[in-house]
């Protein structure tokens, strides 16, 4: 049933067999509706989600993972310490596979004041607040260092998010974790990135990822959820690292 919805082609653009990436709109539209955010059948499905057949799997290739990069993790955190005062690693409240929070890791990209620069950048800066308003990013976001632009731009901050993997809040592949203050933006697709954990990459990762909408963004985590499949899986991985390597979409 995957391969009829969803073809991910040269260059990684998933979409539909016969379209563009505007399909990927088109196709999560043309799904059934699930419930309303906050309805009783939302809340059941939350509360009691389906038993995860991918877990060993994200298991063993992530604790291989982590064993071969294990000497660039030790490099990354020396090169955090000692570029910027602050802790090595970051950890941010995300919602995970039924609505639940967990410790998102990644190690750390911003001054320990962040949240302060932020603040002030938003209330003196219309163009900075629209573009945050937009999908929650900044092009030039003076809260980033030097060392963490480049841990960002090649997605090595995210790298201890293997050890999310480890723990069970998240897996190898699946939507990019969210905050709360984005489950609007999801509507009543909220529930479908609820029945999942959120992975480390994604249909997203490997179409664009920034350069999409956010709406966009959508469409791709409900396709990839109502066709998970190894196989599948096995695809977005392999195209994860050249769009890595060639920073498609990374800000």
């Amino acid at each position: 049933m995957a391969t009829a919805a969803i073809n991910i082609g040269a260059g990684g653009k998933a979409q539909r067999r016969a379209g563009d990436q505007p399909g990927l709109e088109d196709a999560a539209a043309s799904l059934p509706p699930r419930p309303s955010a906050g309805s009783q059948a939302e809340r059941l499905l939350a509360d009691r989600p389906p038993h995860d057949w991918f877990r060993p799997v994200d298991f063993t290739v992530a604790l291989l993972a982590l064993l071969a990069v294990a000497p660039l993790l030790a490099l990354v955190a020396l090169a955090v310490r000692l570029t910027s005062p602050g802790p090595v690693l970051f950890a941010h409240t995300r919602l995970g596979r039924g609505g639940r929070t967990f410790a998102c890791l990644k190690f750390r990209t911003m001054v320990t004041d962040a949240d302060v620069r932020l603040h002030l950048l938003l209330a003196n800066d219309p163009v900075a607040r629209a573009e945050w308003q937009k999908d929650h990013k900044l092009r030039n976001d003076p809260r980033i260092t030097r060392v963490g632009n480049f841990l960002r731009r090649s997605s090595l901050d995210e790298l201890p998010q293997l050890f999310n993997v480890l723990a069970g809040s998240m897996s190898l592949v699946g939507p990019r974790p969210i905050v709360a203050g984005e489950v609007a933006r999801y509507g009543n697709r909220f529930i479908d990135y609820c029945k999942v954990r959120p992975g480390i990459t994604g249909l997203w990762q490997v179409n664009g990822r920034s350069n999409t909408s956010y709406r966009q963004r959508v469409a791709m985590d409900v396709l990839y959820v109502r066709h998970r499949s190894l196989a599948l899986n096995g695809v977005i991985i392999a195209k994860t690292l050249p769009a890595v390597m060639l920073q498609r979409g990374s800000r």
